[in-house]
């Protein structure tokens, strides 16, 4: 699953460059205001202020990619207009996880620091405590936008989601994030114009939906009421090359040729 998966996000991808593109050169500039007009302005109120909207703005303007990037996902398109709209549908969600965000920093940079600072053993358990809860957030919200798109619009179910799909995906989590750090550095490298945060929530949308195929076969063939280890043992072997075969028909196979002369073929 995780091979089909790097393969269709690098195939959608591609033939949605310009269009990922466009959505990272949107990001960037608006990562301009919290990066750049704060350090200009000597009224420190006001900084903090544009520091803070800026932020929100970021992960407003994230929601509304990562609905659009689902449409590439299913195997569609999206234009100028249905971003728009996305906008107005997900800012909302956008200003939750920048609150989240925000949070998180505090957490890292003012809490664990004071814990650490005790110079207990109180203190350190309490500051590993809040640093290994910080983990599993960071791991389980990295789909909040993903499930925002496919699977509901009720926050409270959206955070509940997350924490499901975490620990009922754990090395599907880890994976995506040091996935989506390399893609962050590779990113670096191109002025975070390709792959960039479009590419990384387009693997998190694409990841997210593969992964709900497995609840679908789960649905459709039940298993017999046996408890404990069977259980387990069943969900640990779900058969993805069956389940994937319509996914891997429409996605298909491609030579570095179709890549770079795709009229050719």
């Amino acid at each position: 699953m995780i091979g089909f998966l790097i393969r269709k996000t690098f195939y959608d991808l591609w033939d949605n460059l310009f269009r990922i593109a466009l959505v990272n050169l949107g990001f960037i500039a608006s990562f301009a205001i919290p990066a750049i007009l704060p350090s200009v302005i000597h009224v420190t109120a006001l900084s903090i202020s544009i520091l803070a909207i800026g932020i929100l703005w970021c992960c407003i303007y994230l929601s509304a990619a990562a609905l659009s990037l689902k449409s590439i996902s299913d195997y569609g398109t999206f234009g100028f207009r249905d971003f728009f709209r996305n906008l107005k549908a997900g800012w909302l969600y956008g200003l939750c996880m920048g609150i989240v965000i925000f949070l998180i920093v505090v957490i890292i940079t003012q809490i664990i620091p004071f814990y650490l600072g005790m110079n207990s053993l109180v203190g350190l358990f309490l500051a590993a405590v809040i640093f290994w809860a910080l983990v599993v957030c960071i791991l389980s919200f990295q789909f909040f936008f993903a499930i925002r798109a496919r699977l509901d619009t009720k926050l409270v179910k959206i955070f509940k989601k997350c924490f499901i799909i975490f620990f009922d995906n754990p090395g599907l989590s880890i994976f995506s994030i040091l996935h989506n750090i390399v893609l962050l550095v590779v990113s670096g490298l191109l002025a975070f114009l390709i792959p960039g945060p479009a590419g990384i929530l387009l693997f998190l949308d694409e990841a997210l939906r593969l992964r709900l195929l497995k609840y679908d076969w789960l649905e459709a063939n039940p298993e017999p009421e046996v408890p404990g280890q069977r259980r387990r043992t069943r969900r640990r072997s779900i058969p993805w090359d069956a389940i994937l075969i319509d996914e891997r028909e429409k996605t298909g196979t491609r030579t570095l040729k179709s890549f770079i002369f795709p009229w050719k073929d």
